[in-house]
């Protein structure tokens, strides 16, 4: 099968630093080139070729900049192309869908949406999204949690959405070797450093756990800010807080399984929904307990008490300091939580079984509409 993958227009593919949509679209299509013809349109980048190979996959770029300069790009190069594609995936640009059905009507579109911010406002209203998922011959939801949400808002795409996690490398992100009980005990924080992610509620709460436990505890934070200012504020928060934090700012993901062997355990306190949360599963697969905000898709990675520790009561430091806190005291629960993460890694999130996962959707679908 021929599959053509349409980037998002803001970050190349691959990422320079980050970007979880632009990592999921290389490591997917590297895993489905194994099976399958796999192209990724992505926007240039002066640090790329316009054409490049990489794990089988072929990339080819075109300006990028505002979406509709890029659509139009995309459109104009898609329209120059001598093969046919028997599947179009288009990665969270629901906008885009239509103009490319328009141009292909007889080649599948499928439409990979990793959250609800393309679907909502102020991206576009609910009758306009609504039209552009209308589009799609395929919706496909990175979580049950993101599916049954956009069902709930868009009950007409009902029959032809389909729930696709994402994965980890689990080879790169592996554990390391094994840490030292004498010095700190080690949070991570990885992510973007905004209101919705709850990083103050992490700061408070490492300051509401140190009081419960003798060891010290430190915590590492991975990640940049859009927002003026904000990582100055966080930082006078750890300064008022009397606590130990180490703001790494922004680490290209080429380089961030190594931050993952310096801690103990990865902290997610995020306070919004999130449909399935990257760091997550990278944290398991390098042999890391969750700690995480029930919240979301998250619950479907997490498994309380099992691979890590879910907080029902999210938006309080409180409930996170005692979830730390018992982390830390009982050795037998994190190691055996620790060890269930990694098992749950390699067996259920791997790149391999995402892509092992959508290639049977795809091709049942193509081979149906033959």
């Amino acid at each position: 099968m021929r599959i053509l993958i349409i980037a998002p227009e803001q970050i190349p593919v691959p990422p320079i630093l980050g970007g979880s949509v632009e990592i999921a679209i290389l490591a997917l299509a590297g895993r489905l080139a194994r099976q399958h013809e796999v192209t990724v349109v992505s926007r240039t980048h002066k640090r790329y070729p316009a054409y490049s190979e990489i794990d089988g996959v072929s990339i080819r770029r075109v300006p990028g900049g505002r979406p509709s300069k890029y659509l139009t790009h995309v459109l104009r190069w898609l329209k120059s192309q001598s093969t046919r594609f028997d599947l179009i995936q288009i990665d969270n640009r629901p906008r885009f869908v239509e103009p490319v059905k328009r141009l292909c009507p007889h080649i599948p579109v499928s439409l990979f949406l990793q959250s609800l911010t393309f679907v909502s406002q102020p991206y576009m209203d609910s009758d306009h999204a609504a039209y552009c998922l209308s589009k799609a011959d395929l919706i496909m939801a990175n979580s049950a949690s993101l599916k049954q949400q956009l069902i709930s808002r868009f009950p007409s795409i009902s029959d032809i959405i389909s729930k696709a996690w994402l994965g980890v490398d689990t080879d790169r992100f592996s554990p390391g070797p094994p840490r030292v009980r004498r010095g700190p005990f080690t949070l991570l924080f990885v992510g973007r450093i905004i209101p919705r992610k709850g990083l103050p509620i992490l700061l408070h709460a490492i300051k509401r756990a140190q009081v419960q436990t003798d060891r010290k505890i430190k915590v590492i934070i991975a990640g940049h800010s859009v927002l003026p200012g904000y990582i100055r504020q966080m930082k006078r928060l750890k300064r008022s807080l009397g606590i130990s934090a180490v703001f790494l700012g922004v680490v290209p993901h080429s380089r961030i399984h190594r931050i993952y062997r310096l801690a103990d355990a990865l902290v997610c306190p995020s306070q919004k929904h999130e449909a399935f949360g990257l760091v997550n599963v990278e944290a398991m697969s390098s042999g890391l307990p969750v700690i995480a905000s029930r919240n979301g898709g998250i619950g479907e990675i997490v498994s309380h008490m099992r691979n890590g520790l879910l907080v029902d009561d999210y938006h309080r430091p409180d409930s996170f300091a005692v979830a730390i806190a018992e982390l830390m005291k009982d050795r037998a629960l994190y190691n055996r939580l620790r060890l269930q993460a990694r098992m749950d890694a390699l067996s259920t999130f791997s790149w391999e079984a995402s892509a092992d996962h959508l290639s049977r959707i795809y091709t049942q679908y193509v081979e149906n509409a033959r």
